[in-house]
């Protein structure tokens, strides 16, 4: 059942997202609102990396390693895979500060007067900060106007005062402790009322446990409680140059780990053995990421099954999952056939790409996200599989960035505005029950014009990458 939205989504950029209504899928789903799950797709994150040339075009799959290196342990298409760590560039401390600059313009428009921050992905993407406290309090409450303070567990505060040095404030930080037998919530209120808004409107941003919330609205009773999504979404959607270069890498970087695990994919090989290919492709490619793989009929769950499987000649095998490139995500699927497809699979596959590319032409800027899922659903219904949610059994795509899964939501409904540097998972899918699914995924990017993908789109179930085997 649809819900009203918050009132407060007024933003142009995210003006007609719902929070309430079903834009997550249907697995995947965080009770505390979108842009905080990373799915059942295994995003895992790696440090920093080595500051390097900006991302290059070249073939997915590296050329040969330097001579001495290869390890004869793995096939032949691994071995060849070189680390491409070098060519991600960090994000700045001057970036974060000119996102923090965008945050307190975004508050002013929205009658904010300060933002709470937590742990996790909103609180990285403005600080660089990474947390982890559980029960215990640490927070940033960045004000509309005046100095940013930090809220934190005394006991911690060295390990904080340590990456609140890279943050954008971090020369003279105005860090706030408390002891373990003392409120956090007593420092946020006393902290809004020296800087002059103890009854002002403060936004929390969507992922803070309502514990935390709780107790802020009860120590600093005059304040308004209100959401931040206007704030940190509306920052968050927006990628810079910079953001679009980690995505692109991270999408290179997996489809080559796809292609290599491809080529070394044999009749009899067991899901998990075909899943540690794609870990180990990764890994050599320099990145911590992987895929989750169904095969058969299982690849009729859009989100897989637990029962174990084994790929055979003429079924179907689909991978879906991904890479983090300086914390930013890829996402990717690609289903294909070991040997000889049938008519029927054959068929199935052509009108999922056909959806892809006609969710594609129909994306640019100023397309209210609705418009692009039904772009792709269109294709799919007219050819016999619809209506509605029958086979094509989930929204179109998901907003992508530092996490997974995040703002906005190309889902019927959405009548968000695209705009240019926005980046979304574009898969439509068909899935038969008992008998198989097909989903094709990239990674799209909204240019000035149009839209793009960062990878190449595939090509059949039986040359998937576009080289033989």
């Amino acid at each position: 059942m649809a819900r009203r939205p918050l009132d407060l989504l007024q933003t142009s950029s995210i003006r007609g997202q719902n929070l309430n209504s079903p834009y997550n899928d249907p697995i995947a789903f965080s009770p505390w609102g979108f842009g905080f799950m990373i799915s059942r797709r295994r995003f895992l994150e790696v440090g920093s990396v080595t500051a390097g040339m900006a991302v290059a075009s070249h073939s997915l799959v590296a050329a040969a390693v330097p001579e001495g290196t290869n390890d004869t342990s793995l096939p032949t298409s691994l071995a060849r895979l070189k680390s491409r760590k070098s060519e991600a560039t960090p994000i700045t401390r001057e970036e974060r500060h000119e996102r923090q600059e965008r945050a307190r313009k975004l508050m002013s428009e929205n009658a904010l007067d300060a933002m709470v921050l937590m742990e996790g992905t909103s609180l990285r993407y403005f600080t660089g900060i990474r947390w982890w406290g559980g029960e215990r309090t640490f927070a940033l409450v960045l004000p509309a106007r005046g100095a940013a303070f930090y809220v934190c567990p005394a006991f911690e505060e060295g390990r904080a005062r340590e990456q609140i040095a890279n943050a954008p404030d971090g020369e003279q930080p105005d860090v706030r402790v408390w002891q373990e037998d003392e409120s956090p919530y007593q420092r946020i209120a006393q902290g809004l009322k020296e800087r002059g808004i103890a009854g002002g409107k403060l936004g929390i941003e969507e992922t803070a446990r309502f514990v935390f919330v709780d107790g802020i609205a009860k120590a600093a009773s005059q304040a308004t409680i209100a959401s931040a999504t206007p704030v940190t979404a509306g920052c968050r959607m927006i990628k810079s140059a910079n953001e679009i270069a980690l995505m692109r890498l991270a999408a290179h970087v997996t489809l080559a780990a796809y292609e290599a695990a491809y080529l070394a994919v044999k009749d009899g090989m067991t899901q998990p053995q075909l899943e540690e290919l794609l870990r180990q492709a990764h890994e050599r490619l320099g990145f911590s990421g992987g895929a989750d793989v169904q095969v058969g009929e299982f690849s009729a769950f859009p989100h897989g099954s637990v029962t174990p499987q084994v790929v055979h000649e003429g079924t179907i095998v689909l991978m879906d999952g991904g890479c983090a490139v300086e914390g930013y995500q890829s996402d990717i699927t690609r289903t294909f056939v070991l040997g000889k497809a049938s008519d029927k699979m054959k068929s199935v596959f052509d009108i999922v790409l056909r959806a892809q590319s006609a969710a594609l032409g129909a994306a640019h800027p100023g397309a209210e996200c609705g418009s692009v899922d039904a772009a792709a659903r269109k294709v799919v219904t007219d050819a016999g599989y619809g209506p509605d949610y029958k086979y094509f059994t989930h929204r179109l795509g998901h907003g992508m960035g530092m996490d997974g899964h995040e703002w906005p939501y190309l889902v019927r409904g959405n009548a968000t505005k695209l705009q240019a540097n926005i980046t979304t998972s574009n898969e439509p899918g068909i899935y038969i029950r008992g008998e198989f699914g097909v989903r094709i995924e990239d990674d799209m990017h909204i240019t000035e014009n149009g839209a793009e993908l960062f990878t190449p789109q595939t090509v059949s179930l039986e040359n998937p990458f576009g080289a033989g085997r």
